[in-house]
């Protein structure tokens, strides 16, 4: 487990107060949410904790941005997002409570809120951390994702910033706004959202209809290649795997564009290379086996990789 000595306290004190206030005889959902503090803004979402007031707890709470909320395909995809985060029934996935309206009939819906910290905020002090602790992060992902890839949901948005470690050995695998589900009979379904998107910052976000964050993207991805499978999951916690491991991302660069075409193209360098004696010869190989330009040349599942990261790779595989 990794230790935060700095971790944010939160006064979670249980009292008799709280577990037996009388409960409304009428149960008003319009009124069930108060006390909302802002966590974060997301492109298109607003996050923020708040208090549920029927269960005496502070939840999250996730909307859209007011300049979103009549956007048909954002409802869409949210509403998307809260279903699958409710219909993922893992240890390493958040929970959610609740799905409604707001008294302006916009959608919200709410999940376990977990204060820790990212796997960025992580790896920006990655010196302090023994790479047993890393990897058992990199373990519980991959369990979760072997755990979703069994359901039939492809997260496509893995990266640093969507991995939380919780004070208590919590990890937990967060945002599925751009998960990607198939109709019953296995045809793709027609995604409106992502045909709809037309995002042309030059930043690491996309490009031209492009989801998730450039640098962990695999190739099918980037090429919006119409029959992407889980293997696409595995080529981005292979690069979150390599970036762990050596403290920079299998490709570097600015311009979207450039970097599009090295992860299309290009062999990153060799995590042995990058990341010196420090890293196990296992954990550098199954980095740049994850990191292949063909899907089928990659790990088979996620499962794989925990197990090979379960195995016995440490101290004395060293270069």
């Amino acid at each position: 487990m990794l230790n935060f000595p700095q971790l944010r306290k939160v006064d979670n004190h249980l009292s008799i107060e709280e577990t037996d206030a009388p409960l409304p005889e009428t149960l008003n959902p319009q009124t069930r949410y108060a006390f909302f503090s802002t966590l974060a803004t997301g492109g298109k979402s607003l996050i923020q904790s708040c208090r549920d007031l029927h269960l005496r707890r502070t939840v999250c709470h996730k909307s859209l941005r007011t300049k979103y909320q009549q956007d048909p395909i954002e409802n869409k995809r949210l509403l998307r997002e809260a279903r699958i985060s409710a219909m993922l029934q893992h240890p390493n996935t958040i929970p959610a409570h609740e799905i409604g309206r707001d008294n302006r009939g916009n959608i919200y819906f709410t999940m376990k809120l977990v204060h820790g910290y990212t796997l960025r905020e992580v790896l920006n002090y990655r010196q302090r951390y023994d790479l047993t602790q890393l990897m058992d992060v990199i373990v519980q992902i991959g369990n979760a994702l072997a755990y979703a890839h069994s359901v039939g949901v492809l997260h496509r948005d893995i990266k640093p910033e969507n991995i939380l470690i919780g004070p208590y050995g919590e990890v937990l695998l967060l945002d599925w706004g751009l998960a990607k589900v198939w109709h019953k009979n296995l045809l793709k379904i027609e995604d409106e959202s992502e045909e709809a998107e037309n995002d042309n910052e030059a930043g690491m976000t996309g490009e031209a209809k492009l989801q998730g964050t450039v640098m962990y993207m695999s190739p099918e991805q980037i090429a919006r290649d119409p029959e992407i499978g889980f293997q696409a999951d595995i080529y981005s916690l292979g690069a979150v795997l390599y970036e762990v491991l050596t403290g920079s991302t299998p490709f570097q660069g600015k311009i979207v564009r450039v970097l599009m075409d090295q992860i299309r193209s290009d062999l990153p360098n060799d995590a042995k290379k990058v990341g010196g004696g420090a890293v196990p010869n296992i954990l550098a190989d199954l980095a740049m086996q994850c990191l292949q330009k063909q899907p089928q040349h990659r790990p088979t599942c996620a499962a794989e990789i925990v197990r090979i990261l379960k195995d016995d790779w440490a101290p004395t595989d060293l270069t």
